[in-house]
């Protein structure tokens, strides 16, 4: 019976000492409030009473910076908004540093992030810092990793979530870009009329000088057509045949005149008598 009197205090005080780590954990045990060992994932004991396990979440964590307004350089009241994504790292020596040399880390971003914003911020015009997010985001990001190196926190990403004007000045940001758009829609239209017009003034020209070039052509036929006649009746027609062929030729030429000069030579004369009806005149001897 005096062994059960032992036993189970000893086993009560096992029990009580035993301590679990998850791997999303790392663990900190502290003896007579002194740092003692650093607990890895799985199982450990400590003595209870004299020894004290912390456990510090090592997984990705978020915190809101808040909306706050800030004064832009142009003077402009902007309501700012950021997240900060950031972990503990996992090593023994950044465990101990987001404990020992920082009170409350989140919060201390939080805060630190705040500042920052505005410092950024307020050297900016309302219309570059919406422009220019990328670049805010960037400094944000650098300025928190460069103060928390001591604390054993490793900043992931920060992320702006608005940048937003008063009311009345956004108004009036929306109708300087409905103008701006309009603006551009109209000189694009612009643009596309004078290309079509281009297009036409050169199909017109193309079309003038197609004609041109036809009309010459057709101008060259006639005269080679007209050459060969007179050169086939100079040689196969004779006499009468060849001043009738004279004549078809000087009427297909002269059809539509009122019209008609005929030359002076006697022979012509007397044909067109002869084809008149009209008996010609003996020259005088």
């Amino acid at each position: 019976m005096t062994y059960i009197y032992l036993i189970i205090p000893i086993v009560v005080v096992f029990l009580w000492g035993i301590r679990i780590v998850r791997p999303t954990h790392r663990g900190l045990i502290e003896r007579l409030g002194k740092y003692h060992r650093f607990a890895g994932p799985g199982f450990h004991w400590i003595i209870p009473i004299i020894d004290r396990m912390f456990l510090v979440n090592i997984t990705e964590q978020m915190v809101n910076a808040e909306p706050q307004e800030i004064i832009t350089n142009d003077n402009l009241n902007a309501k700012v908004d950021a997240q900060v994504y950031f972990k503990v790292k996992s090593d023994e020596d950044s465990v101990k540093g987001s404990q020992y040399n920082v009170s409350n880390y989140s919060w201390q971003i939080v805060n630190l992030a705040r500042t920052t914003l505005r410092n950024i911020i307020g050297t900016l015009t309302l219309k570059s810092a919406n422009s220019e997010r990328g670049k805010i985001n960037a400094d944000l990001h650098r300025t928190l990793l460069d103060e928390t190196k001591s604390w054993g926190i490793e900043i992931v990403r920060t992320e702006l979530k608005e940048i937003d004007p008063p009311k009345d000045v956004q108004e009036t940001m929306n109708k300087v870009v409905k103008a701006e758009n309009e603006k551009i829609a109209a000189i694009d239209f612009a643009s596309a009329r004078e290309t079509v017009a281009d297009g036409e003034k050169r199909a017109k020209i193309k079309e003038a000088e197609g004609y041109k070039q036809s009309k010459i052509l057709h101008a060259e036929g006639e005269a080679e057509a007209i050459r060969l006649v007179n050169e086939a009746a100079d040689k196969y027609f004779i006499g009468n045949a060849q001043m009738l062929r004279k004549l078809e030729a000087m009427e297909s030429a002269l059809k539509d005149n009122a019209k008609i000069v005929v030359p002076s030579g006697a022979e012509l004369v007397n044909i067109i008598g002869e084809m008149a009806g009209v008996v010609p005149l003996d020259k005088k001897k």
